[in-house]
């Protein structure tokens, strides 16, 4: 069986979600993103991503309507699948045993 691995931008989304919890939406995946790399994260990109990681399986999206008095837009709601969690532990797992020993990178190139 093939092992799942992530690409890059995924590897932060599926993290994004795993650090926000049940419920994670749009916004607050890009927020968590951009707050924690620096990197902008465009709108398309996050969701050409979800719907991608939703397709493989790695997620659930389920649309919640606005509760009574509150203003918005239904939100679609993340959650990590338990084959999202494999993929999410198998990429870590293999990122950390790519860095172990690796002292960073010190001055210019």
């Amino acid at each position: 069986m093939k092992r799942p691995f992530l690409a890059e931008f995924e590897l932060y989304v599926m993290l994004a979600i795993a650090r926000l919890g049940d419920g994670a939406y749009g916004a607050e995946i890009r927020r968590e993103i951009e707050s924690r790399t620096g990197r902008s994260v465009a709108v398309g990109a996050l969701y050409t991503t979800l719907a991608r990681l939703a397709e493989k399986g790695y997620l659930r999206q389920q649309v919640r309507e606005p509760e009574p008095g509150e203003r918005g837009r239904p939100r679609k709601l993340c959650t990590l699948t338990a084959g999202g969690e494999r993929a999410l532990q198998t990429t870590t797992n293999a990122l950390r045993n790519m860095m172990d020993g690796l002292e960073p990178a010190r001055g210019g190139a």
